[in-house]
């Protein structure tokens, strides 16, 4: 119970740099897998299920938990293991991802553990595209793979990335002056799913990106485009994940804000997490805007208000 009790208390934790894994089992899986507590908004010993018609696959049922009722997902079927048997000797971990609360059942909570970013790494290079895991460390010589969770939830519910056609519309301009000028925007995200988010709602308004898998690779890519020319005429403007192996999206806007180089690139931090420590982080590390993922018409009013206010200080310089 020490671990299930300590949840709301450790979701507090905002140092920069550093995270809290909840380490634990899935049926019929002998690895070791993780979740950042600050997704996770409880974890509960699995109360009982109500079964419903036409689930999608890897919803095992419905649970009420203070008021609400969740969808409980497979998580071990839905990342190609087998069933889960016994749900009633399980547990069920309640995050919210993408503006919505969900909750996944594991069969063992195993412990919360501090790291930093440094430590989490990319996965193997011979995972392939197919796989669920979006990065993975080494504890105590075990190895434990963080999942792709909004994979998994992108398969269960797809996201709309694509605006609403009266949202096109109101973009009409912006996007003429986006194609005439070719306005280039950095992405750095670790999931595959959402970076294909964000190039397909991109596209829509004619602005091209360069896409990067964690803060490293976007520092790298800065450097190498600044030893070609101005960095200001390459890149408009950088959107970040929060949550990335060996750099995370924080440590990433800080590193731009301090680098003379870089220092006046705007910076928006893209994330599924939400709450005050995001606003209070945002403002440490000098971010510009911050939207939690994932909204088209969202991330497209925010480019485009972006460079805006990039073209206004531009123009009275």
């Amino acid at each position: 119970m020490g671990v299930l009790d300590s949840i709301s208390e450790l979701s507090t934790f905002s140092e920069q740099n550093r995270m809290e894994l909840l380490l634990f089992k899935l049926s019929g899986l002998e690895q070791c897998y993780g979740l950042n507590v600050f997704k996770v908004k409880e974890v509960l010993a699995c109360p009982p299920l109500t079964v419903m018609p036409k689930l999608q696959r890897y919803v095992m049922g419905v649970v009420h938990v203070r008021g609400q009722t969740l969808s409980v997902i497979d998580l071990a079927m839905a990342i190609g293991g087998r069933p889960s048997t016994n749900p009633e000797s399980s547990f069920i971990i309640i995050s919210e991802y993408n503006r919505s609360k969900q909750a996944f059942l594991c069969s063992k909570v195993v412990r919360i553990l501090t790291l930093s970013w440094s430590k989490i790494m990319p996965p193997p290079k011979g995972a392939g595209r197919s796989h669920y895991i979006t990065a993975v460390t080494e504890i105590g010589g075990e190895l434990v793979e963080i999942l792709d969770v909004e994979k998994v939830i992108n398969e269960i519910s797809p996201v709309q990335t694509q605006m609403k056609e009266v949202n096109v519309a109101t973009h009409q301009d912006f996007i003429e002056k986006a194609k005439q000028r070719k306005i280039v925007i950095l992405v750095a995200d670790d999931s595959l799913i959402a970076r294909k988010q964000v190039k397909s709602s991109m596209t829509q308004i004619g602005v091209e990106i360069i896409e990067v898998k964690d803060g490293k690779q976007a520092l790298q890519k800065l450097e190498e485009l600044s030893e070609k020319g101005d960095i200001y005429e390459q890149i408009k403007l950088v959107i970040s994940d929060v949550e990335m192996p060996e750099m995370d999206g924080y440590t990433l806007c800080a590193s731009i804000k301090q680098n003379p180089k870089f220092k006046n690139l705007y910076v928006i931090l893209h994330s599924s997490l939400s709450g005050v420590f995001n606003k209070s982080m945002i403002d440490k590390v000098g971010a510009d805007d911050f939207i939690t993922k994932f909204s088209a018409d969202d991330l497209a009013h925010a480019v485009r208000v972006a460079v805006e206010k990039i073209d206004g200080k531009e123009g009275a310089a």
